[in-house]
C-alpha cells in the first residue's frame, strides 16, 4: 500500500494519466480471477506458486480471446562448487552461501536451493561450517502467515524424503510468522529418484547433494527442471569441469553466474531474469531488467504509409532525432 502510493504520487508528478498504475488487493483469489478473464486486460505477469501460475495460465487459455501469461513460478536455482575451487575456498564458499541463503529470510526466487558438490572429505567439511554458519542465524519475519505456513509445510516435507538428512537449523522461532533456517543434505543417487526434492520451498532453507563421479553429475544435471539461474563456484583449474556443463545449463536457465550467488537481480539491460519451465511460463523474455517491456508490447508493420500517416518515432525524415535501424543499418542523428 505505501509503495503504491508512492508510485501514484509519482506518476502525477510526471503528468502520466491517472490509470497508467493501479493497486487492487484481496485476501483470496477472486480479484486475481476476475483480472485474468476482463476483456480489456491484454497481458498478464505473474509472480508467485507453481499452482498459481498454472491456474492463471488455465484461466488465460479459456478466454473468448485467449491471452498471454508470463509467470515466474519458482526455482530450486543450483549452486555447482566445482573441485579446485571448492578444496582451495571451503570456509569462503560455506560462509557466502549461508549469508546468501538467509538474505531477506530467504525469500527471494533466486535462492540457493540446491548446492552440488563433489563427496568426499570436502563436502563433509563444508557440511560442517555450512551447518554451524547457519546455527547462529536468528528466525526472521516472513512476508505473510500464508508464506510462514507454506515454508513451514516444504521444510516437513522435505525432511521426510529418503535419503533426506538435517544438518543444521537456525535460532528457535521466538515470534509468530517467523520462519527457522534449515539445512539438509542428501547424495545425487536419492535426488534423482524423488521428484519432491526439486520443488522450491521459499523461505531459507538448501539441500547439500554430492555425486560420486563426473557421469553422475551429468545425470543429475540433466534431471533437473527449468531454472531461473544456475551458478558456478570455479578457479581456472575449473575451467574443462565448467566446459563440460556448460551446454546442459544453457538448456535449463536463464541466467548463467559464475563466482557470484544468485540472490543478487539488477535491473538493467542484460538481465534475464526467466528460465525454462517450470521456472517460468514463457522462457523468451525476463520479469526483471528493461527487457521486460517486450512482455506487454505487440509488433506492428506499416508498409508504404506517408510520413503523414506515420507515427513520429517511424516518420521518414526523423523529426524526434532518434537513433533508429534503418534496412538493417544503425543511424544516428
Amino acid at each position: 500500500e505505501l509503495v503504491g502510493r508512492a508510485i501514484r504520487r509519482a506518476v502525477a508528478a510526471c503528468g502520466l494519466p491517472e490509470g497508467v498504475f493501479s493497486l487492487l488487493g484481496g485476501s483470496g483469489h477472486e480479484v486475481g480471477g476476475w483480472l485474468v478473464q476482463h476483456p480489456a486486460i491484454m497481458a498478464v505477469g505473474f509472480t508467485g506458486s507453481y499452482a498459481g501460475g498454472m491456474a492463471i495460465s488455465a484461466l488465460a487459455a479459456k478466454r473468448a480471446v485467449p491471452i498471454p501469461v508470463f509467470a515466474e513460478m519458482g526455482s530450486i536455482n543450483p549452486v555447482y562448487l566445482c573441485p579446485q575451487a571448492f578444496a582451495a575456498r571451503t570456509d569462503t564458499l560455506a560462509s557466502d552461501f549461508v549469508n546468501s541463503l538467509t538474505m531477506g529470510v530467504g525469500q527471494f526466487c533466486t535462492n540457493p536451493g540446491i548446492v552440488i558438490a563433489p563427496a568426499g572429505d570436502v563436502f563433509e567439511e563444508f557440511v560442517r561450517l555450512a551447518a554451524t554458519a547457519i546455527a547462529m542465524r536468528d528466525a526472521g519475519t516472513m512476508l505473510t502467515g500464508g508464506i510462514c505456513t507454506a515454508y513451514g509445510q516444504g521444510v516437513s516435507t522435505l525432511s521426510a524424503c529418503d535419503g533426506v538428512t538435517l544438518v543444521g537449523q537456525g535460532q528457535e522461532v521466538t515470534r509468530p510468522n517467523c520462519a527457522r533456517a534449515a539445512l539438509f543434505r542428501t547424495t545425487a543417487a536419492d535426488f534423482m529418484r524423488d521428484p519432491a526434492m526439486r520443488h522450491e520451498i521459499f523461505g531459507p532453507v538448501s539441500l547439500l547433494v554430492s555425486y560420486s563421479s563426473e557421469a553422475e553429475l551429468h545425470a543429475l544435471t540433466e534431471s533437473l527442471e527449468g531454472q531461473l539461474t544456475i551458478t558456478l563456484q570455479m578457479d581456472d583449474d575449473d575451467m574443462a569441469h565448467a566446459r563440460a556443463l556448460l551446454p546442459i545449463f544453457e538448456r535449463k536457465a536463464g541466467r548463467i553466474l559464475v563466482n557470484a550467488w544468485p540472490t543478487g537481480v539488477e535491473v538493467c539491460h542484460a538481465m534475464v531474469h526467466g528460465g525454462p519451465f517450470p521456472a517460468t511460463t514463457d522462457a523468451r523474455t525476463t520479469s526483471v531488467g528493461t527487457g521486460a517491456i517486450s512482455r506487454f508490447l505487440r509488433p506492428v508493420c506499416y508498409q508504404d504509409l506517408p510520413d503523414a500517416l506515420l507515427p513520429p518515432e517511424l516518420a521518414y525524415d526523423n523529426p524526434l532525432g532518434l537513433s533508429r535501424l534503418v534496412d538493417g543499418t544503425m543511424q544516428t542523428r
